[in-house]
């Protein structure tokens, strides 16, 4: 597997695979072209052969400039449980590093489940958000009315 940097074209190999991978799930429109063109220094493609298997969406804080934050991030079904995902979480800590960011924050619904589980497998403390659901600590209406987000915060040594 080789990890490289997002660039422009991608977007267009990557766009139409967005719903498959989540399995059906209208996903594609959370992850305009704009991220491709303009965080590509921040953003990374795993490849296999060639084949996209992976790809992580990320981009340094303009307004915090302790902090870098991971929007996307997505795995083949078929390459999942391979350490995709870890691998491409490293480069991109490596990326952060490199700028002095020291704090990643990453969001998800609380209704995915599979989110909250890897990002607490890889170190990251939910956020003390204002409610609870399912056991989990969410912040109401952080993306809007009735968008409940789980706020992940992960400190690099």
């Amino acid at each position: 597997m080789d990890i490289r940097f997002v660039n422009s074209s991608d977007y267009y190999v990557i766009s139409p695979l967005i719903n498959d991978w989540w399995g059906g799930r209208e996903m594609s429109a959370m992850l305009p072209k704009l991220f491709f063109d303009h965080f590509n220094n921040s953003s990374f493609i795993a490849e296999d052969n060639g084949e996209i298997v992976g790809f992580l969406i990320g981009f340094m804080s303009q307004s915090k400039v302790d902090q870098a934050y991971i929007h996307f991030v997505g795995v083949h079904p078929d390459y999942r449980e391979k350490h995709i995902g870890k691998h491409l979480y490293e480069e991109f800590y490596n990326a952060a590093q490199k700028e002095d960011r020291y704090i990643i924050k990453a969001i998800t619904s609380p209704v995915n489940k599979t989110s909250v589980a890897y990002h607490t497998k890889m170190g990251f403390d939910i956020k003390d958000g204002d409610k609870v659901t399912d056991g989990i600590s969410v912040s109401s209406d952080y993306d809007g009315p009735g968008q409940d987000r789980v706020i992940f915060v992960k400190h690099l040594n």
